[in-house]
């Protein structure tokens, strides 16, 4: 039976548009961005049987364009259409984060973080610099390293800080092991970081680190000098 022919309460687009996305399923959801099926499958058939072979929707959503394009239904077409609607939900995050108001919710710091650098499969440390009323100037990715660590040296964040002019800085790197609970080299790099930027008067605001579904915050748990 064709989508067409369900009872209207019950299909996706317009469950969607009648009580919100929060109501949809990952089916439901994947359903509507593919817009179609294939032969002997409605398109929530169709995305039921890839949610099944990539193991859940965030799979999919972090399938690098081979391995997105080797299930049936999908294709480049389908891959740079994701990549654009994942791209338009970072610079949303992004926004938000500039408002005045962005950095009275850690909530909002937390998400627009996991959107930046939890698929990343090796180290990456990064900075959000804040103006003097903690409004975002800009975010930026600093250091690279591999999968299980990354150099961070204090002379170029410091360089980094008086270059954009920043007021205070919020540090952010991920751990692609999934756990974010910070190392004992973490919070001595943090430590090294806070007193290069005490010299130029510029705070640490927060060090977080991001794991797999999870944010770590080295100022909520008392972990700053």
């Amino acid at each position: 039976m064709a989508i067409t022919d369900w009872p209207v309460d019950e299909r996706p687009r317009e469950k969607l548009l009648n009580k919100g996305p929060a109501s949809l399923s990952d089916a439901e959801l994947l359903a509507i961005f593919l817009r179609t099926g294939i032969s002997g499958m409605t398109a929530v058939d169709l995305a039921r049987h890839l949610l099944t072979r990539f193991n859940g929707l965030r799979p999919l959503l972090e399938a690098s364009q081979d391995e997105f394009c080797e299930h049936i239904g999908l294709g480049p077409a389908k891959f740079a259409q994701l990549q654009a609607v994942l791209e338009m939900g970072r610079r949303h995050l992004h926004a938000e984060m500039e408002k005045p108001q962005g950095f009275t919710q850690p909530d909002q710091v937390r998400q627009y973080l996991l959107s930046q650098l939890r698929h990343i499969p090796h180290e990456v440390f990064s900075a959000l610099f804040l103006d003097n009323q903690h409004r975002l100037i800009i975010y930026e990715e600093l250091f690279r390293g591999t999968i299980d660590g990354a150099s961070v040296y204090p002379r170029e964040v410091v360089k980094k800080v008086l270059s954009y002019n920043a007021a205070a800085v919020i540090f952010a790197h991920n751990h692609p092991s999934g756990m974010a609970t910070p190392s004992q080299s973490d919070e001595r790099i943090t430590h090294k970081l806070q007193q290069a930027l005490q010299l130029v008067d510029v705070r640490v605001l927060d060090h977080f680190i991001v794991g797999d579904n999870d944010v770590f915050s080295m100022a909520e748990h008392g972990m700053l000098i």
